[in-house]
């Protein structure tokens, strides 16, 4: 038997209560902070398991690890599991017209009940074969939380929890298969609030400072610094506090929630102190007073390269999913849900991706059958896109992997994907990334030599030492994000 083999017998013995857990962590659909029943059905699967529970990490209740340890326990290695759905997503599994669960509700759009589920399986798979094989090592499932709210590996690595693992793998549902060469951005978010004085805007306006001028201005003053940021920034922002709703009132309350994202946490942080900067100017015009509360923040992320090209083979030797007609069938009925407007920009993507002469036959079968290799690039490309995993890996080498669970196209925090995620084909690739992780957590762990690769390419990037993009002060936002 190849050690491929021997891995997917493990897989294959876990699969059903990997399934299980996935559909129940589906029908929780737990906002972030918020994933009691998600984090209580893990720890105690785990705990059966014979996995030591060490809870309420970084002081979040919904935070935790799991532990086994082998022979010595050497090397450590962790899995990054996350379990938190997204606000108005509910939809039933497996439908392609829309029908909530019920309206209004949570569901999995991102599909972390998935990704939660499939960490489990690659965790107790490598157990098994560390302990088949009297091979040292503690595998470490690390339950983090609310990575669609403020973020949890953040406050977790601040606290030193990864200071003594050697790797970590995670993955992610996905419309492909692959290791991906781009990165993600950074991103820093903070309250901003202004407070002015009211008066009577008829009869004595010259009395007032208004707050929500403040917040006018301060919006104003941001819109022209786009003209002068890198062009891969991005700034997002809300109102959350226009001062009531009387227009004959100088409002003396204003508030506003920012979002900063750059592709380096250095260019993040130095974008946002000129944010700062225009939030004290706007309140020296008004004459008002202006505080700001940093609420979350995540480090840029970019797959550990030695690690990337060692799970690029993995993922090569494994192959991708085995689709049947029926997958093909709802992928196509899901794919075409899709408005005119939204399925001709699919079909742009599809072509850069693919070739256009291969377009229509995708449209057919709209499922990923193939993988795309990884590719070491000098400069790699970041996506606007943000996680929490970049924290992790800054503070030990880390990749996560993409396989597909969803038709090729698909659009990410939908309906579509809820249904996806709850549904036959989510599931089969979620025990694909799980045969794919525990194969490369073996590997890993048996050879020193890739290890210390490994660590010297982190060095290199993060001077020896992880350093949050957080200030101590901030905590999570447990109960307030």
């Amino acid at each position: 038997m190849t050690q491929l083999e021997e891995i997917r017998t493990y897989i294959k013995a876990n699969e059903a209560e990997t399934v299980d857990i996935a559909r129940k962590v589906w029908e929780y659909a737990e906002l972030p902070f918020q994933e009691f029943k998600s984090a209580e059905l893990f720890k105690q699967t785990l705990a059966n398991q014979g996995f030591v529970i060490e809870d309420n990490l970084a002081n979040i209740p919904t935070a935790f690890l799991a532990k086994y340890k082998v022979g010595t326990g050497k090397p450590v290695f962790g899995l990054l599991a996350e379990y938190d759905a997204l606000d108005a997503l509910s939809q039933e599994a497996g439908l392609s017209e829309r029908k909530p669960v019920a309206e209004g509700a949570p569901g999995h759009g991102c599909g972390h009940n998935l990704l939660g589920a499939g960490c489990y399986s690659a965790a107790l798979a490598a157990r098994d074969y560390l302990i088949n094989h009297q091979q040292n090592g503690t595998v470490i499932f690390f339950g983090c939380p609310a990575e669609e709210g403020a973020g949890s590996k953040q406050f977790i690595a601040r606290e030193g929890y990864f200071d003594d693992v050697d790797f970590c793998y995670t993955w992610h549902p996905s419309n492909y298969n692959e290791v991906a060469n781009t990165g993600s951005v950074a991103i820093m978010g903070a309250n901003f609030s202004f407070e002015g004085i009211a008066s009577h805007a008829g009869g004595a306006p010259h009395l007032g400072r208004s707050a929500l001028d403040a917040a006018e201005l301060m919006n104003i003053g941001v819109q022209f610094l786009r003209e002068h940021m890198i062009d891969e920034a991005r700034v997002h922002y809300a109102f959350t506090n226009c001062g009531g709703t009387a227009p004959n009132v100088v409002q003396d309350k204003a508030s506003l929630k920012y979002e900063v994202r750059a592709p380096h946490v250095s260019q993040m942080k130095e974008l946002f102190d000129r944010v700062v900067h225009i939030a004290n100017g706007a309140a020296e015009m008004t004459e008002t007073k202006m505080t700001y509360e940093i609420t979350f923040a995540f480090s840029d992320y970019i797959a550990s390269p030695a690690l990337a090209e060692e799970i690029s083979d993995c993922m090569k030797q494994a192959g991708p999913t085995e689709w049947s007609e029926e997958d093909y069938a709802l992928a196509k009925a899901m794919l075409q849900s899709y408005n005119a407007s939204t399925l001709t920009n699919i079909r742009d993507n599809l072509a850069e991706v693919f070739g256009s002469y291969q377009v229509d036959a995708i449209m057919e079968k709209p499922l990923h059958d193939g993988i795309f290799a990884y590719e070491r690039v000098k400069n790699p490309v970041y996506k606007s896109g943000s996680t929490d995993v970049g924290d992790v890996a800054y503070a030990t080498p880390t990749v996560m992997i993409n396989t597909a669970t969803s038709c090729l196209g698909n659009v990410g925090h939908s309906w579509q994907n809820t249904s996806f995620c709850g549904s036959q084909i989510g599931m089969k690739g979620m025990m694909k990334a799980a045969e794919i992780m525990a194969l490369a957590c073996v590997r890993t762990a048996a050879d020193p030599q890739l290890m210390e690769k490994a660590k010297a390419e982190l060095k290199a990037k993060n001077g020896g030492k992880y350093t949050c993009p957080l200030p101590d002060s901030v905590l999570p936002p447990v109960g307030k994000y």
